[in-house]
């Protein structure tokens, strides 16, 4: 285990900057997201307060990396996506509590984990991307997607994925399961094809006239209506609106992006500053304009290409409660046979 570890330790000093693992004034974070994707808002954070951040990226197994480093961990703040990602490294044990009065006013209590394990930066909508030429609709409920009108007319990628999953799990908060289920089956139903691909290619396939709605992110329609290295994206973004859907209350499912602090944090102090300046309100603004996505707070406005998307009137269902019904949305996924895709 001794050798174990210093082999991860070498390697992390060969990923982060030259000296800065272990060096104070500054924040190491460990990130499942690209570092170009947050590097502005740590910039920020930078400027205001003088501290340093080194960013470790990883596209995989950043929970099994941190508990094999164990108490000799440089990690001092994770930075991830998706409230299962979260819930999961709370549950591996690699993140502490932090009960911060900053935090707690900067961050509404749906967006933190009960335990003070995570908070949320970020939020971005699970939403109907529907075709421009076929689609009339302006407004389609999520119950709506299991209405026979669409058969035929869906697509959408794994009902297993992270962000698929998330969705269910809200529904069977707010449903229950056996209305869950059944809307489930009404989902599969209406199905173009087998669910693969991304949310990208969903509006690819839009595009192309192979389906008229589909399930995905706000997110990418930014990204995809923004792309000038890849122009066939940009058709795909501008062939679809954005449509919100809604529970019976009336509100959008959100997901988000979020931050926790690291189980054996070893600048702790800095690290708690980084996240208290990630929940404010300008590190919410900037870090959510960089990736088309919604300051966690309701109050707070989103970049101009967001607001073109529509109005969000997001779900105050708390992400903890979601989480909570990810296995029990999983099994339901595999016993309604949804990544089967349609019967017929």
């Amino acid at each position: 285990m001794n050798s174990l570890r210093a082999i991860l330790l070498g390697t992390l000093a060969a990923g982060l900057s030259a000296g800065g693992a272990l060096a104070d004034g500054v924040v190491n974070i460990y990130t499942y997201r690209q570092p170009a994707l947050i590097q502005p808002v740590l910039d920020a954070f930078t400027k205001e307060t003088g501290i340093n951040t080194e960013v470790l990226f990883l596209d995989k197994g950043l929970e099994e990396r941190i508990l094999a480093e164990g108490q000799n961990s440089p990690a001092d703040v994770i930075m991830t996506v998706d409230i299962a990602r979260l819930t999961s490294a709370k549950a591996k044990g690699i993140t502490q509590p932090l009960n911060d009065e900053t935090v707690n006013k900067n961050i509404s209590a749906e967006y933190r984990d009960p335990d003070g394990h995570w908070f949320g930066l970020t939020k971005r909508a699970r939403v109907i991307y529907a075709s421009k030429d076929r689609v009339k609709d302006t407004s389609i409920t999520y119950a709506d997607l299991a209405d026979p009108k669409w058969k035929g007319k869906i697509c959408m990628r794994s009902g297993q994925h992270d962000y698929n999953l998330g969705l269910f799990g809200s529904a069977i908060a707010h449903w229950g399961p056996e209305k869950t289920e059944e809307w489930m089956k009404g989902l599969k139903d209406n199905l173009a094809h087998k669910p693969d691909g991304g949310d990208r290619p969903q509006a690819k396939s839009i595009a192309a006239g192979e389906c008229d709605i589909a399930i995905g992110n706000t997110y990418y329609v930014g990204l995809m209506r923004t792309n000038e290295k890849e122009p066939e994206e940009k058709e795909w973004g501008n062939a679809i609106n954005v449509l919100f859907p809604t529970f019976e209350n009336g509100l959008t499912h959100v997901n988000i992006s979020g931050a926790a602090l690291a189980k054996d944090a070893p600048h702790k102090e800095d690290a708690i500053k980084l996240i208290q300046f990630l929940s404010s309100d300008e590190a919410q603004r900037i870090y959510a304009e960089k990736n088309f996505e919604y300051p966690v707070e309701n109050g707070l406005e989103p970049s101009e290409m967001v607001k073109s998307f529509g109005e969000l009137k997001a779900d105050t269902l708390p992400l903890a409660d979601i989480a909570s019904h990810r296995k029990e949305a999983s099994e339901m996924v595999d016993r309604v046979g949804l990544d089967d895709g349609p019967s017929t």
